[in-house]
């Protein structure tokens, strides 16, 4: 236990430290502006980035990860703060996060592993293009001061790295904000800056239960924001979590990651804050500025906390170019450039699921709308491809007027039709044996096939004979298959 606690918060202290203090500079403008999408104060989604920073720092399985306020939640808040106000967001939040903790004991999180390779990236891809477009609206109908600072902002990311010895001693990122506010300081340039965003906060969070009813009917209201806010916020995260676990070459308990995600909601809820999830724009900052702990989570949200109540004179004077830059370095390292590659040798179906995600989630700003169309897409292509690889195949033995099928392969809902069209009912016979001793039967649409092969064979006058099931599919047919049950028979539907 002391081995890990030593990995998750002492082998990395400085690189920790630096990232965190990048994070919460870019954190501040995002947080004001998620608070503002959702309708609400911007101390409401700063308050909740710093709870939800702390608290997953030490609730979480992926170290390196941060959570705090996103867009992706904000958008689904809108109806509720403005038909019933803030209380009631605070409630839904709270319930959000007992949602997620349920999802977590119940290990729900395992169906990740649906989620194709092709979906990822066409949600990254999506992710990057979304923070890009978010800064626009920092670089339209601005001067051309802005042009130059955020060209030279992004000069200083990519090129102070490479400088000897300093270069791998401190985060470019920090080193861009840092030396372009110094230079609008002393230059007294007009520029927008975090100033400009909005007030910040000028006290700690305290403690502050939803005042709203404790009724069914307060229930009936917030139940459905707080579902939807519970699998957005939770796939976000566990998207975010399989990147960060690729990018950091390690695996994490997602899991043990809804519930502590669950966590940080209900403590950021219970401190006025909304509810959250991961940010993998803020992810990967911290990833690239050195941040591989669970330090550079804390941190963050310390610093946060720090810079909005004791360092806002100066906070004030960050220019919005310097943070633009940071954030469309994020998004170039974010967009995976090698799937643009990939399109000219990966399957039609591959590329079709990876676009239409991409597709969905920048023209709807829904991220669960459109990975569950990259899922949805991706099964269907299943579905069709299995048709194929696990294909039937059937012996037929003839003796006399007797004759035996010998079934080889998967009967499912997708091969469900094949296996009846391996059968010539008009063939001449006393009776018929099935033999399924290399067959397997998997879902109710395959036992119905099963039951209508039978069934139309006696019709004909036919009798048959099934041997040589394996237990499984025999489990299967005997509990579902209607052939055997007079009464069930004669009122079974011959279709499936």
């Amino acid at each position: 236990m002391f081995t890990q606690f030593k990995i998750d918060w002492m082998s990395n202290i400085r690189g920790d430290l630096l990232s965190g203090l990048v994070v919460a500079l870019a954190l501040i403008p995002e947080a004001i502006a998620f608070s503002l999408i959702a309708g609400v104060d911007p101390k409401v989604g700063l308050y909740a980035s710093f709870c939800i920073c702390v608290i997953v720092a030490f609730s979480g399985a992926r170290a390196g990860m941060i959570s705090g306020a996103t867009g992706a939640m904000a958008l689904l808040m809108v109806t509720l703060v403005r038909d019933y106000g803030l209380e009631y967001l605070l409630a839904a939040s709270l319930l959000t996060g007992v949602i997620q903790i349920v999802i977590g004991y119940l290990k729900l999180a395992d169906l990740m592993r649906f989620v194709s390779r092709s979906v990822i990236t066409g949600f990254v891809n999506a992710l990057a293009i979304l923070i890009l477009l978010a800064q626009l609206s920092e670089l339209t109908h601005v001067s051309v001061y802005v042009y130059a600072m955020t060209a030279l902002g992004l000069a200083i990311i990519y090129l102070f790295p490479r400088l000897p010895i300093i270069g791998r001693l401190l985060p470019s990122p920090l080193v861009c904000i840092v030396l372009l506010t110094l230079i609008v300081i002393y230059s007294g340039m007009d520029i927008r800056t975090v100033g400009d965003m909005g007030s910040l906060p000028d006290a700690l969070p305290v403690f502050l239960w939803p005042d709203v009813p404790l009724t069914f009917e307060t229930l009936w209201i917030i139940l459905p924001y707080a579902l939807a806010l519970a699998v957005v916020g939770l796939l976000e995260s566990m998207m975010t979590a399989r990147i960060v676990d690729d990018l950091t070459d390690t695996q994490s308990d997602k899991s043990r990651e809804c519930k502590g995600q669950g966590m940080a909601n209900i403590g950021a809820s219970l401190m006025g804050g909304m509810a959250g999830c991961a940010m993998i724009g803020q992810s990967i900052i911290n990833i690239k500025s050195g941040g591989l702990g669970r330090l550079s989570s804390l941190s963050a949200g310390i610093f946060l906390l720090v810079l909005v109540l004791f360092l806002d004179s100066w906070l004030k004077l960050i220019p919005m170019a310097a943070l633009v830059a940071v954030m469309i370095m994020v998004a170039i390292s974010t967009f995976s450039w090698q799937s643009i590659l990939d399109i000219k040798h990966h399957p039609l179906s591959t590329n079709i699921v990876m676009l239409s995600t991409l597709v969905v989630v920048v023209i709807t700003h829904n991220l669960a709308i459109g990975v569950l169309v990259g899922v949805v897409l991706a099964s269907l292509f299943y579905a069709n491809k299995s048709r194929h690889i696990l294909s039937l195949r059937d012996e037929v033995v003839v003796e006399g007027e007797h004759i035996t099928h010998k079934v080889h392969g998967q009967i499912f809902f997708a091969s469900a039709d094949h296996f009846i069209s391996l059968f010539e009912f008009n063939r001449r016979a006393d009776a018929v044996t099935l033999d399924l001793s290399d067959a397997y039967f998997w879902d109710i649409t395959s036992v119905a096939a099963l039951d209508k092969v039978i069934l139309k064979y006696r019709k004909l006058g036919v009798g048959v004979d099934v041997i040589g099931v394996n237990s499984p599919s025999e489990k299967l047919i005997n509990k579902f298959a209607v052939y055997d049950n007079p009464e069930l028979v004669s009122g079974a539907s011959m279709g499936h």
